[in-house]
């Protein structure tokens, strides 16, 4: 099985696709691996450091060339895609709902695509969740963003000179990124209060210290799908906690957001009046930017001030982690990788495998994943 692994074209991606440790372990497994000359750098990774691991350092056009397998973090542009070799697998972060022609473009190509925001949630395929690791450090990192812009203390400080209040900090989603955030917040010192649709939120957010804020009604009880991912509230259920969230929320110093609906845009949670009975210094993080904002004042990559309060707008939180980033995806590749060879080593992914079945987007010239809607 021949790997190839290309410097990241997506704007301001700084993680890369495979680690010394991940390409040490595939090439155990019998492949070989080309890495496109630099790809590492902004990941903190040397050519060097690649090489001893049992890579081959060589051009972009090198890479292409030799690569059955194509690992990728983010969707490659078109005219990378365009040079890819029919038949090649490609595998990464795609985000086909973020380019709607990206599907068909793979599909027009040849280009077996698997993306990894589709792996099933299932037990055996928990290592090789890359949204879950990706979003672990997403919640992490929205915190840290948040102390500095904050501009103030998160834990309470009783000195000589007098008491530091604690901050009071609000997570609004409970899902891997949520709890990531909540458990950051509480380490810093915060007193910390969080919310979700899904009821069995209520007891993660609980281990974790921090206060739930949620409108527990029947619906509330139903709200969550099989996959595991929160479903769309009605427009009641949304009133309801919407009044609720904006009385907490004028409370608050830090909020941060994470809710998402995949393949959908991301849910308002936050208004502009809400915004509007906030404290000045008060800062919301909004880890949905990408896909419209959590926040109705939330720009794309933007930190917007309205009232004194600050909206941030960060689209790729764990790139700003990129070494860690890319350390836990490519673990998720490496223990994605027996599903995608044979007994042999070759290249030959078990198409009727279930993880394999639901990460599939394209295959033999068609775009096949069913939320692509035919």
């Amino acid at each position: 099985m021949r790997i190839a692994v290309l410097t990241e074209t997506y704007p301001g991606e700084a993680r890369v696709a495979a680690t010394p440790d991940s390409v040490k372990a595939l090439v155990k497994a019998g492949a070989s691996i080309s890495i496109e000359k630099g790809a590492g750098l902004s990941a903190s990774v040397t050519d060097g450091a690649f090489e001893a691991a049992g890579a081959k350092c060589v051009t972009r056009a090198a890479a292409i060339k030799d690569g059955q397998l194509f690992l990728t973090v983010r969707r490659p542009d078109a005219a990378t895609l365009a040079k890819l070799p029919k038949g090649a697998v490609l595998v990464g972060l795609l985000d086909p709902h973020g380019d709607k022609d990206f599907a068909k473009a793979c599909a027009e190509a040849g280009v077996n695509a698997l993306a990894m925001e589709y792996t099933p949630r299932i037990t055996r395929a928990q290592s090789m969740d890359a949204l879950s690791s990706q979003s672990n450090l997403a919640g992490y990192r929205a915190v840290i963003e948040a102390a500095g812009l904050y501009g103030r203390a998160f834990p309470m400080m009783m000195t000589a000179a007098g008491t530091v209040a604690a901050a009071k900090a609000f997570v609004m989603g409970a899902g891997v990124a949520g709890l990531q955030a909540i458990a950051t917040a509480r380490r810093l010192g915060a007193i910390v209060s969080a919310n979700d649709v899904r009821p069995a939120a209520k007891e993660q957010v609980g281990s974790l210290g921090a206060k739930f804020i949620a409108v527990e009604d029947e619906e509330f009880k139903a709200a969550e799908t099989a996959g595991g991912y929160a479903k769309e509230m009605s427009a009641e259920y949304k009133a309801k906690q919407a009044e609720l969230v904006a009385a907490h929320i004028a409370k608050q110093d830090i909020v941060v957001t994470t809710a998402l609906i995949p393949g959908r845009p991301a849910p308002r949670l936050i208004t502009k009046a809400m915004v509007e009975t906030m404290k000045p210094g008060s800062v919301i993080i909004d880890i949905a930017a990408a896909t419209g904002g959590n926040c109705e004042l939330t720009k794309a990559d933007e930190i917007v001030e309205h009232g004194g309060v600050k909206i941030a707008g960060f689209t790729n939180l764990p790139a700003r982690l990129a070494a860690d980033a890319s350390q836990l995806l490519a673990k998720n590749f490496v223990n994605l990788a027996p599903l995608l060879r044979g007994e042999d080593g070759a290249l030959s992914p078990q198409w009727e495998d279930e993880i394999i079945k639901g990460m599939t987007l394209t295959r033999d010239g068609a775009a096949v994943h069913p939320s692509l809607g035919g």
